[in-house]
């Protein structure tokens, strides 16, 4: 039965309304990641969309975060809306809607429990093996959206094809279809098969927690029956705990109609948002902006409105929907009001039980309202405004949310286009170009002492008879060569492109080492081992580079050692094939005590560093903007033992490996 590789396939609700909940809130990409990823009907997907002709790259991919950042932020958003539009379609009875999440719990299961054998087995992409864990049954939920008898049976009967042929078609590469071909697989004839297939076909046996389950683990893994049972146990936890969180109940009667009629609820409450924004005229400065969307707000909320615009240290009356507004400027600053405590705390303030200010009381006479409500506008820059809208409820609660909805959205709208006036656009003209004639003023002097340097160098060279020492001095040359166009770069408003040749790593790496070698381990405490391979390493990007990505690891490392002294390794392997490609590996080893959790969780993003002064903290994404710049991969792998960095560099003899 042929498939479409974009499935309209049901969801719990809780799950989704919670998603789309967390893009309403701007809640962070790695929130928001977590929470699709445990519905295999969004992970299909994002898979779908992902690997499109619209968005297939060379590379496959291996997690949903990969997926995500494949499509961007505003386009996964808008796929959980038209995935939660697409939810309201269902219409489960009380059997399918138990079935569903019953499905739910063993493919979360599955997932979290291969994600937790690959770590415990070293394999290489942990989250790979949880994405396939939640799609490895997802032939039982084509089935639960199925009315024909006969289909449902054919999607039940056929689950581990079904999955093969889906995931064949999202790109996910040959090992991961064999994952969801030989998951039914006996354990007995698994010993020798691939890692991916082991991991999937022992977890979906856990899942069960069964006796046949614990004896499979013992002969594919060779785990023993107490480790497993272990396992078993925190994956149970686990899931218990996301379901606790999502509203799901796991032991009693389910029934999704009451988190599906809050899920229509938001997602009505955004259409009205988006169509009563859509009326307004969005061109123009700011404050014609926030004056004309207030007559949307009314419109929205069926309540009187008044708009005030941030200027300078006020908030100034702009408009309103209660008639002739008169003249009123009031300080920014939180004098006890609702509307001045909304504007500096950013969130909405009802006036509620409070007592009122003389402030509260003018706007409550204006509104003819026994009651207000505050809501601030913010962007990602200040917050330009705040609206006072009239109620006649203490806990406006329904109304809080829709307002902030619609700010929300009219956040997006003014963040998208910078309103600027000439004056302030002529303003900010006169003092870029001020900047910039003070960075070519400093990359002046700057240039001088290196082209003084390099001179010398040259010099000295040719004084030199050794051949070594002559080559460290070309290194040390071209180094500043690379300097002094970064700082060529600077100061022109169009950077210049580099076109250089491919280098051999390991004659490269042959030289740096006398150099770093001589700069960062000349205190014998601390060691440098280069391990180079015999096999050509010839790279199809040029060596400067090379020698950055080289120098920033390494310092890191040598600077990660502790006081006593310890080591640190380069080493070298090739051909490695990988994704279809031909790579040459470098991986950089230090003993010293470990990447912290602060930085870990954002490891390759710029961050406060932890080493003093001196020390910017942008090291590792430097080194990361370098190697993606040349479509190269890196990893890390860290703790109490050390860290160790692996990095695949295109290699020059670009062949494809037929049995990948």
């Amino acid at each position: 039965m042929d498939l479409a590789p974009d499935l309209q396939l049901p969801s719990l609700p809780e799950v989704t309304l919670r998603a789309l909940e967390a893009c309403h809130q701007d809640e962070s990409y790695r929130t928001i990641s977590e929470i699709v990823s445990v519905d295999t009907a969004l992970v299909a997907r994002i898979l779908a969309l992902a690997n499109s002709a619209l968005y297939r790259p060379a590379t496959r991919i291996t997690s949903v975060d990969q997926a995500l950042l494949r499509l961007g932020t505003r386009r996964f958003h808008t796929l959980v809306l038209t995935a939660a539009l697409r939810q309201l379609l269902f219409e489960l009875g009380g059997d399918e809607w138990q079935h569903l999440r019953d499905f739910w719990r063993h493919s979360l299961t599955t997932a979290l429990t291969a994600r937790a054998l690959a770590t415990l087995t070293r394999y290489r992409e942990p989250d790979e093996a949880f994405m396939l864990g939640m799609l490895h049954n997802i032939g039982e939920l084509i089935a639960i959206k199925t009315t024909a008898t006969d289909a449902k049976q054919y999607f039940f009967n056929h689950q581990s094809d079904i999955a093969a042929e889906l995931v064949t078609a999202w790109g996910l590469g040959p090992m991961a279809a064999d994952a969801m071909r030989y998951q039914q697989a006996l354990p007995n004839e698994l010993r020798d098969a691939g890692h991916l297939v082991k991991l999937i076909s022992l977890a979906t046996r856990l899942a069960l927690s069964d006796a046949a389950g614990i004896a499979a683990a013992a002969t594919v893994f060779g785990l023993s029956e107490e480790l497993t049972r272990e396992i078993n146990r925190r994956i149970s936890h686990e899931v218990s705990g996301m379901a606790a969180s999502l509203g799901i109940p796991l032991d009693d009667e389910y029934h999704g109609e009451v988190a599906t009629r809050k899920l229509k609820q938001t997602i009505l409450r955004q259409a009205m948002a988006n169509q009563a924004l859509g009326l307004a005229n969005l061109n123009g400065p700011i404050d014609d902006i926030l004056s004309e969307t207030v007559n949307s707000l009314t419109l929205v909320t069926g309540l009187p409105a008044l708009c005030f615009a941030h200027s300078e240290d006020n908030l100034v009356l702009l408009s309103g929907t209660t008639g002739t507004v008169p003249e009123l400027a009031v300080s920014a600053k939180p004098g006890g009001s609702v509307l001045t405590d909304a504007f500096s705390s950013g969130k909405p303030v009802c006036l509620a039980d409070r007592s009122p200010t003389v402030l509260d009381r003018q706007l409550l006479n204006l509104l003819r309202t026994p009651s207000m409500l505050a809501v601030p506008v913010i962007t990602a820059n200040d917050s330009p405004g705040v609206f006072a809208l009239g109620t006649d409820e203490k806990d406006p609660t329904t109304t809080t949310e829709l307002a902030a909805l619609f700010t929300r959205q009219l956040s997006v709208v003014l963040g998208d286009r910078p309103q600027t006036s000439d004056a302030d656009n002529q303003q900010d003209a006169i003092e870029q170009e001020v900047a910039r004639e003070m960075v070519r003023r400093q990359i002046h002097e700057v240039s001088n002492p290196l082209t003084i340097i390099r001179q010398y160098i040259y010099q000295l060279r040719n004084r030199l008879e050794d051949a070594e020492v002559q080559q460290e001095l070309d290194v040390i040359r071209d180094e500043l060569d690379r300097a002094g166009n970064l700082l060529l770069q600077m100061s022109h408003t169009t950077p210049t492109s580099d076109h250089a040749e491919g280098v051999e790593l390991n004659t490269e790496l042959k030289n740096l080492s006398r150099i770093l070698e001589d700069s960062l381990f000349a205190n014998g405490k601390r060691h440098l081992n280069v391990l180079l391979c015999r096999q050509p390493t010839l790279l199809t990007v040029g060596a400067a580079p090379v020698r950055q990505i080289v120098i920033n690891l390494v310092r890191n490392a040598a600077e990660s050692l502790p006081e006593e002294g310890g080591k640190v390794e380069i080493r070298t392997s090739a051909p490695v094939w990988q994704n279809n490609r031909t790579w040459v590996e470098l991986e950089i080893t230090d003993t010293g005590t470990g990447i912290p959790d602060d930085i870990r969780s954002a490891l390759f993003t710029p961050v406060k560093s932890t080493k003093g002064e001196g020390h910017s903290g942008l090291g590792l994404s430097i080194v990361k903007q370098l190697i993606d710049d040349m479509e190269g991969i890196i990893a890390c792998r860290t703790g109490q033992e050390g860290t160790t960095f692996r990095i695949l560099l295109p290699a020059a003899s670009h062949k494809k490996n037929e049995t990948d």
